[in-house]
């Protein structure tokens, strides 16, 4: 069996969305995780994955024929800088503004942008302030 290293962060192990068009979703999500350094992670012709985040087509076999429901999800920024690209790309790549970039006030230094995927998804990139990490994410292998 081949080694495989996984990077993991505290909560969730991983998200599936199934969604209407993934060449649009592909799109969308391939230019915010360029911009917030998250590499796609692998892709076939009906899903693609990136981190803990796994999206499919409604024909995948993981899909069951059916598609999710409106989900929010809030990916980390590395500065105020990384929120607004995520926001100015995210528009030029079909998403639909739901905030611009600015400080919000769910607590002090929270700089936030958010964006309408093409699925009707609520997409977030949140810088907390300055701060200091203890590891980037956590490495399994396995």
């Amino acid at each position: 069996m081949e080694t495989q290293e996984l990077h993991r962060g505290r909560l969730i192990d991983h998200v599936q969305l199934v969604v209407a068009d993934l060449a649009a979703s592909r799109r969308f999500y391939g230019a915010v995780f360029e911009v917030l350094e998250i590499p796609i992670g692998g892709e076939e012709e009906s899903y693609f994955w990136a981190d803990e985040l796994f999206i499919s087509s409604r024909d995948s076999e993981a899909a069951l024929g059916e598609l999710t429901g409106r989900h929010h999800l809030a990916f980390q920024a590395k500065d105020r800088a990384m929120v607004d690209a995520f926001h100015r790309e995210g528009l030029a790549a079909g998403g639909r503004d739901n905030g611009g970039p600015g400080l919000r006030k769910y607590h002090p230094g929270y700089y936030a942008a958010f964006l309408i995927d093409p699925d009707g998804n609520n997409i977030e990139a949140v810088f907390h302030g300055e701060h200091v990490r203890s590891a980037p994410s956590v490495a399994i292998t396995f």
